[in-house]
């Protein structure tokens, strides 16, 4: 473009610059328009996009993620939103969680229910006079309250994902014991004969008490290798979940209070919630599918 402006023809000046004419009068207006800085690649962004999220949009996906910490197929239907669209904002807004580099799992499922059972426990402050610092976040509050521990005991089926839970007062040999006994009653009650279960290392689990239970329910004990926590993964799993949507997400005044939210929501756990490892599924719903065939 200089050198036509310089006075050198425009057919010169393509054969010396080695463009075609159709090139050249297609980018004049530009350098006419900008000169240098007007040729500098542009944004091929369309001007309008009538389908974009609003920016109001965007934030309330951000605030749902941020306060569950739930991802794009939870928070889709919740929005009415397509999951990709979801996980686009969620990742533009830089609310991914970091992948962790871990020895590569060997992962497993049977496809018999009652095949395997998976135990473990989870420790939770006992709640007295309100809500702990997970709600009101002052630490200070409960320095010297001192009231103890309450266990979650809960027992998985490997190949429906159905849950059996409760909260008790301790992790006794005794207490897990009878927890084991009234969970293997309430999987029978629902068409499902155990017949194995897996468990870590703790001291209930080599108890005498969960032996014997075991042998009376014709249930074989397996324990996971020591530091191999991975193996009783579904357990693990299903505990995060408990805390993360409901244990920790509702407000309770008093442990009473959250024994009953527990119960609650291990009958929506198993009755109504999507189960991605499922194909969407509610463990209901899978374990109708898997008597069936």
């Amino acid at each position: 473009f200089a050198a036509v402006e310089a006075g050198m023809t425009v057919s010169a000046a393509c054969i010396a610059f080695r463009v075609s004419r159709r090139w050249y009068y297609r980018w004049r207006p530009r350098w006419e328009a900008g000169g240098r800085a007007g040729l500098i690649d542009r944004s091929s962004r369309p001007l309008r996009s009538p389908q974009r999220l609003s920016m109001a949009q965007e934030e309330a996906i951000a605030e749902l993620r941020r306060r569950t910490g739930r991802g794009a197929d939870f928070l889709a239907p919740l929005l009415g939103l397509p999951a990709s669209t979801v996980h686009r904002v969620i990742r533009r807004q830089g609310l991914l969680r970091q992948r962790i580099d871990r020895v590569r799992v060997i992962r497993y499922e049977f496809s018999e229910p009652g095949a395997m059972l998976h135990a473990d426990t989870k420790k939770l402050g006992r709640i007295v006079g309100g809500p702990g610092h997970r709600i009101h976040g002052d630490h200070s509050l409960q320095r010297h309250r001192q009231v103890g521990w309450e266990v979650m005991h809960m027992l998985i089926d490997d190949a429906t994902r159905l849950v059996y839970a409760e909260i008790l007062c301790d992790e006794k040999a005794r207490t897990a014991a009878l927890f084991l006994v009234r969970g293997v009653r309430w999987f029978r009650a629902q068409g499902i004969k155990p017949d194995r279960v897996l468990t870590d290392n703790g001291n209930p689990y080599r108890s005498k008490a969960w032996r014997r239970v075991c042998r009376m329910a014709g249930l074989r004990h397996r324990r996971t290798r020591p530091y191999h926590p991975q193996t009783n993964g579904k357990a693990e799993r299903w505990i995060q979940t408990a805390l993360r949507e409901c244990l920790y997400l509702e407000v309770f005044h008093e442990s009473a209070q959250r024994h009953e939210g527990l119960r609650r929501f291990v009958r929506w756990y198993n009755d109504h919630r999507p189960h991605r490892a499922l194909k969407g599924l509610s463990p209901s719903a899978r374990l109708t599918q898997l008597q069936a065939a």
